[in-house]
């Protein structure tokens, strides 16, 4: 078929020959694309993502590394610390000989706590020896025990204060009569609250033979007549923290004042009274068998 053309003889405007390049340069009749620019390969896209896995695992790698060095730096010096401190454990817990000093204190100690550990027939025995005449052993017998008292209560009102003042902890009393049950005597055992407070007070107390541990008498006993005013004679003996007190007196309840000054009827008596308190203290201060290590026997 012929192509129409113009009454002036020309071919139309859309009817132009086809592969004429209009003035913009595209071609007459069709539309104009724009060129993409070319994508990644795949390959380039598998070896960066290979090389970003490789950097992420060599990072990773590196703080493993740290991590695992610090806490190896950690353990270590845990270790360290626990291997010095069961190393000084042992040398403190381990058996060594012990020091004279630690050998002083182990003697201050037991004898320290002997009114406590001990049961009241260990601190006052049913039968004390002493010296009666011409020397000869004889035999006390303990008639009873008293309950436990605070020191101000079981001694004259002038000791009290100064027992009191040095720390006097409680008073223990005990009475006994001689092998012919002629004389009573009372034994008072004062504890203080060391050795150097027993000194102390030693220093003030005196002499005063009228003063000193209160009688302790028993009914239905050969001693119920012994009290205060039966007191012939008092006295003390120190010995580690105990102050050992005794007082004697005659059990047919005669008193001081009846007995005249130049009488001398108690010239057993207080003898006899003297060496069984000084018996008892030294059973209470008697220095104790020291082990020579500090876990026994055996260093």
């Amino acid at each position: 078929m012929k192509a129409r053309r113009s009454t002036s003889g020309l071919p139309r405007a859309d009817e132009a020959t086809p592969g004429r390049s209009n003035p913009l340069g595209a071609s007459t009749g069709r539309r104009s694309r724009v060129r993409a620019w070319p994508g990644a390969n795949s390959r380039t896209r598998a070896a960066a993502k290979e090389r970003a896995e490789m950097v992420a695992l060599q990072q990773g790698i590196r703080f493993r590394r740290i991590f695992v060095t610090l806490v190896g730096a950690v353990v270590a010096v845990s270790a360290l610390v626990v291997l010095l401190g069961t190393i000084g454990l042992l040398n403190e817990t381990r058996s060594r000989p012990l020091t004279p000093a630690e050998q002083n204190t182990y003697k201050q100690e037991e004898i320290a706590r002997r009114w406590q550990a001990w049961p009241a027939t260990g601190v006052f025995p049913e039968e004390v020896k002493y010296l009666g005449l011409d020397r000869a052993q004889q035999y006390a017998r303990r008639v009873g025990i008293a309950p436990e008292t605070a020191c101000g209560k079981a001694v004259d009102a002038s000791v009290a204060g100064l027992l009191d003042s040095h720390g006097c902890v409680t008073m223990l009393r005990a009475t006994y009569v001689d092998q012919t049950s002629t004389f009573v005597i009372t034994v008072g055992v004062a504890v203080l609250k060391d050795e150097e407070s027993r000194v102390s007070a030693s220093e003030q107390l005196g002499q005063d033979d009228r003063v000193g541990v209160l009688p302790v008498a028993f009914p239905g006993t050969v001693t119920e007549r012994f009290g205060t005013e039966q007191r012939q004679r008092t006295g003390w003996v120190g010995a580690g923290p105990y102050i050992v007190f005794s007082t004697a007196g005659y059990a047919d309840g005669r008193t001081r004042a009846a007995v005249p000054p130049e009488e001398i009827l108690h010239s057993e008596l207080w003898p006899a009274a003297k060496s069984i308190g000084n018996q008892i203290a030294y059973f209470l201060a008697d220095p104790p068998k020291v082990p020579p290590c500090t876990q026994g026997n055996v260093c």
